[in-house]
């Protein structure tokens, strides 16, 4: 089990075992990844339905608790590794950019091609969490660098800290949807799985998805160079995209199943873990200094897309998202992507 972590937590381990492979067997391992992220996508919808029903929380909340903090433990991981060897760079981008990836990408883009409701009681209490996390984030980076100009830092004082809002934020969501009194329409022609049944698929698809991203992205990288594409672009694309897979994947599950609340509860879900749970986690490891670029653009472009996301909640009386919504959103990282790819801004 010990060796079985140290391959999905290890970025070089993984690269070195496909560096050695031959192109077909890239390609059918990368085949077999995205089978593996597809159908583990799709059991953890179904387990997270039936949790839904049997719980009597609304799939939302699922979303944003249980489904949120599967899929940001990739990150997790990553964010805590990179501390711990002394890379505090890639630490706080790591939660950072998967902040911004998963409302800018992933939101806007099931938000163009989808309708997606807005449950405006949960919405108007975790949307808030969602960039209020993001804005405390932000402003202790900026009493670090008012306290210490030359190498701002993010304590482990920090970290314990966040770790602390992070256990209220899950208690919470979950009071706020016990008092919301909202239940979700349940499907009269499909029998009630049982708590065991229903969690057993959750667990059991989050370890396909979480599995399947881990070995996607050095076998896609791997596959990219050989084909002449230069290591900048794999590291601004495929690299940065990679540890939001689970969520992207989640995402394309729940609307292909007709679920958009399990998405978008694991979009605004997702965001409050990243900044609580990945960067704090990562800091508690070992402290985090800031680099200079997050103040001039990560953070300012994480902030842009979560305000427009609160204000598209706040103007969406009529319980719908629109799509001008989700381009807006998604125009926003894509300008972004740009930016940090041409200008080498990030």
């Amino acid at each position: 089990m010990r060796e079985v972590l140290h391959y999905l937590t290890s970025d070089q381990v993984l690269h070195q075992m496909v560096a050695g492979m031959p192109m077909w067997g890239l390609l059918l391992l990368l085949v077999a990844c995205i089978v593996v992220l597809s159908k583990g996508a799709d059991l953890m919808v179904d387990g997270a339905v039936a949790l839904a029903r049997r719980t009597g929380l609304p799939r939302i909340v699922i979303g944003a608790t249980i489904i949120s903090l599967g899929t940001t433990t990739p990150e997790m991981f990553v964010s805590v590794m990179a501390a711990w060897t002394g890379n505090p760079g890639l630490a706080l981008g790591n939660g950072v950019g998967s902040i911004i990836c998963d409302t800018g990408l992933i939101f806007g883009l099931m938000c163009i091609i989808s309708r997606v409701p807005v449950r405006r009681y949960i919405l108007n209490r975790t949307g808030w969490v969602q960039v209020g996390a993001a804005t405390l984030l932000v402003l202790v980076a900026l009493i670090a660098l008012w306290l210490n100009p030359g190498a701002p830092v993010l304590g482990r004082g920090v970290g314990a800290f966040f770790l602390l809002l992070l256990v209220g934020y899950l208690y919470l969501s979950y009071r706020w949807a016990r008092q919301s009194g909202l239940v979700d329409e349940a499907e009269e022609d499909e029998p009630l799985w049982g708590l065991g049944k229903a969690l057993g698929f959750t667990l059991l698809g989050l370890v396909g998805v979480i599995v399947g991203s881990r070995v996607l992205v050095p076998v896609a990288a791997e596959g990219a160079s050989r084909l002449g594409v230069p290591q900048d672009v794999i590291a601004a694309t495929l690299v940065a995209f990679g540890t939001s897979l689970p969520e992207l994947m989640t995402a394309i599950s729940s609307v292909k199943k007709r679920q958009p609340q399990i998405m978008v509860g694991n979009v605004v879900g997702a965001d409050v873990l990243n900044c609580l749970f990945v960067i704090g986690a990562a800091a508690f490891a070992r402290p985090l200094t800031v680099p200079p670029n997050f103040y001039s653009f990560h953070f300012p472009a994480m902030l842009l897309i979560l305000y427009s996301f609160r204000l598209f909640i706040r103007m969406n009386t009529d319980g719908w998202f629109k799509r001008w919504q989700g381009v807006w959103i998604l125009g926003i990282y894509l300008v972004y992507l740009g930016l940090q790819y041409g200008l080498n801004l990030g």
